[in-house]
């Protein structure tokens, strides 16, 4: 009506990737994009909170959902972003935050785990399970593909 364009986003982001085990212990954790100032916190402490707000959304919405606990919650969005969650067979918890224009990725935290997770962490000899990841082959695969998705901004 005024002439002018509405803006639309053209392009999505992805901001980090976090890892964690059954327990609840940060196994890895990914920056690429941070956009509001940076926390307060440690990196651990931030990966704590995370955990701990994402045990309860899942409890609360394991209790209300007529479908299987592994099943029920994908993540949620805000007004800044998108978490996305992928929780194995195993325990294992992918989870993944976007901004909000990203739609799914489910499909990519779950070859996060069989390609990257599998073949450069649990088959590594040297990686002991339940410890932080610590390989530089495993955080450079995990870059390389995370940068090749439709949803990284380059």
């Amino acid at each position: 009506k005024n002439g002018r364009k509405k803006k639309t986003a053209t392009h999505t982001m992805i901001f980090n990737l976090f890892l964690f085990d059954r327990k609840g212990t940060c196994l890895f954790r990914q920056e690429w994009k941070r956009l509001s100032r940076p926390s307060h916190h440690s990196a651990d402490e931030d990966a704590k909170l995370l955990y701990g707000m994402l045990y309860s959304i899942k409890k609360f919405t394991d209790s209300l959902s007529p479908r299987p606990p592994k099943i029920g919650f994908k993540g949620y969005r805000t007004g800044c972003y998108r978490l996305h969650f992928y929780e194995t067979e195993t325990g294992l918890k992918f989870v993944m935050t976007t901004d909000v224009a990203t739609v799914n990725v489910t499909d990519d935290l779950k070859e996060i785990h069989a390609q990257i997770y599998v073949e450069y962490a649990v088959k590594n000899p040297f990686y002991e399970m339940g410890q932080p990841i610590e390989s530089e082959l495993f955080r450079e695969k995990l870059d390389s593909f995370v940068r090749t998705l439709p949803s990284f901004l380059k």
